[in-house]
């Protein structure tokens, strides 16, 4: 017959039946881990640690990632703010640790491609990146500040 972490009691040294269970020892074995994995242990220790921590966990790794792909078309850590929530992520779903090692994969063969390339390759790249980040901020001001940089540029030579 099964038992369930819940209903099941083990015996401390005075051979009596615990109240809590198995989360006792798993708290003591998580005690005794250092660091993060170890704080993650002892609170997983529990049904409610386990959802608690998923609740958190998702939350946060989800405003991150979020935050991460308002920021990927502007100048600035876009990405990397992605794959740090993919990353907070990935300690609780293991959906999240997949999508991670795909992103890893993806940006190192990006990265090696890019090497391998000759200079006029790497500088239209370059080119490229610059181009676009210079129309997403242009359009950005413009659409939400109405400030026109070219207008405002005109005015300051012509004075």
């Amino acid at each position: 017959m099964a038992i369930s972490d819940e209903t099941s009691h083990t015996r401390d040294g005075s051979g009596r039946p615990s109240e809590t269970g198995d989360a006792d020892v798993l708290k003591d074995e998580a005690a005794r881990r250092q660091g993060v994995h170890g704080l993650l242990d002892g609170i997983r220790a529990t049904r409610t640690g386990r959802l608690t921590l998923k609740i958190v966990i998702g939350t946060v790794g989800a405003v991150l990632v979020a935050a991460g792909l308002v920021m990927v078309p502007f100048p600035g850590p876009g990405w990397l703010v992605v794959f740090a929530g993919l990353a907070v992520l990935a300690t609780e779903f293991h959906w999240a640790h997949r999508l991670l090692g795909f992103g890893r994969r993806t940006l190192s063969t990006w990265t090696s491609w890019l090497a391998r390339q000759g200079w006029t390759v790497k500088i239209l790249v370059i080119l490229a990146a610059a181009t676009a980040a210079t129309a997403i901020v242009y359009y950005g001001l413009k659409i939400s500040f109405h400030l026109d940089l070219l207008v405002e540029a005109q005015k300051l030579l012509g004075r």
